[in-house]
């Protein structure tokens, strides 16, 4: 438990404290200023970035703002796929006719699997439509033909 503190149980000192020295408070301010002098030369110019010391808070704060937005978007940009990269050979395998891709892959010894196939980021979705001349009776058909299990049903 504390013990209560009284300020008036304590004696003050009998004499005061000693005085300042003679014109301390009139040359105070002249040593206080004489110690906070400006940086000179080199360490003034602050290598370059003087001139940001002299704007105000917020246009510091819009300028950095705007560097980070800068970089970001500078990122973003470099960082997408090249547009000729991409075409290039996409238009070269274009050039090529159907019945010399299709007698390649007939007369190679690997075949195309659907893995294959599977990995092609960009399919011609017109290509199927040249095989694929079923009426709907026909897939009506083949689709019943098809052995089901009953497991699945």
């Amino acid at each position: 438990m504390n013990t209560p503190f009284r300020l008036d149980d304590h004696k003050r000192r009998p004499q005061p404290l000693a005085p300042p020295p003679a014109d301390y408070f009139e040359r105070l301010p002249r040593q206080v200023m004489a110690r906070v002098q400006p940086a000179t030369g080199r360490d003034a110019a602050g290598l370059g970035w003087h001139w940001l010391t002299v704007l105000s808070g917020p246009a510091r704060t819009a300028l950095a703002s705007a560097v980070v937005l800068g970089g970001f978007a500078t990122s973003f940009f470099l960082s997408q796929p090249a547009a000729t990269s991409v075409s290039a050979p996409v238009a070269a395998l274009e050039a090529v006719p159907r019945t010399e891709m299709v007698q390649y892959l007939l007369a190679s010894d690997s075949r195309v699997t659907l893995t294959d196939l599977a990995e092609l980021s960009a399919t011609d979705r017109t290509l199927t439509e040249s095989f694929l001349q079923a009426s709907p009776g026909e897939l009506q058909d083949a689709l019943d033909a098809q052995p089901t299990d009953e497991n699945y049903l």
